[in-house]
């Protein structure tokens, strides 16, 4: 049984960035070679080349994603994290997981309640199989966070848009992201918009990436271009 006292060390850094831009800002980030696969690419998923718009963005099983919160219970094999939008989200941890308290090598022993931490791994639902963990994650520019509705029954979805979309964005097109690009493109979603789970990575046409987040009524789908800055939100 894998044991919370074994210590692991890492060799990646990550770095965020909150950039202003406009009234909605710009956030970058960068992930390290931590990533949740070996490939940097895309896999396609019901068809279609990787970023040639014609595939299909459907989920095929668990998918590259990841959530932000604050650890609320710990055991021998993972812990919950509750967001910002109070979503419950398991995090099971693997001999594999690597640890960083802000940008500096750590181990296991860093999570522990209380502590606010950014998942990376693969996301089944509300389960994430953890690939990354990061403690002390960078923060959320305040005036971009306070634009997620968290999830509420009964409570109707929001059909606003902020920012930029892509101009030939077209809703199931693309193809889905894994690997070092997936990991950039759902960190920087999660800083900028955090309170849900991000559970797929879409490549568009374009280049640019549709993160969907699924645990809030709004933002559904964050927009990230090649450089890893958010660059708009709708529903």
């Amino acid at each position: 049984m894998f044991s919370r006292k074994l210590t692991r060390s890492i060799v990646v850094a990550v770095a965020a960035i909150a950039i202003g831009g406009g009234s909605y800002g710009v956030v970058s980030a960068t992930t390290g070679s931590g990533s949740s696969t070996a490939s940097s690419g895309s896999s396609t998923a019901g068809g279609g080349g990787s970023g040639s718009g014609s595939g299909s963005n459907a989920r095929g099983g668990p998918e590259p994603g990841g959530s932000a919160g604050t650890v609320s219970s710990t055991s021998a094999s993972g812990f919950t994290v509750t967001t910002a939008g109070g979503q419950k989200v398991t995090i099971e941890e693997t001999s594999s997981t690597t640890y960083e308290n802000g940008t500096n090598p750590a181990s296991v022993s860093m999570v522990i309640t209380g502590q606010p931490v950014l998942v990376l791994g693969t996301a089944d639902s509300a389960t994430i199989t953890a690939t990354e963990v990061i403690a002390h994650p960078p923060a959320t520019t305040s005036s971009i966070a306070s634009e997620v509705i968290p999830f509420s029954n009964g409570t109707g979805k929001s059909t606003k848009t902020v920012g930029q979309i892509p101009a030939d964005y077209v809703q199931g097109q693309g193809t889905i992201a894994t690997g070092t690009v997936a990991d950039k493109a759902a960190e920087a979603s999660l800083t900028a918009y955090p309170g849900g789970v991000v559970d797929r990575v879409v490549e568009l046409s374009n280049g640019d990436y549709e993160v969907h987040n699924i645990g809030v009524n709004w933002p559904h789908h964050v927009f990230v271009n090649g450089d890893c800055q958010v660059t708009g939100a709708n529903d």
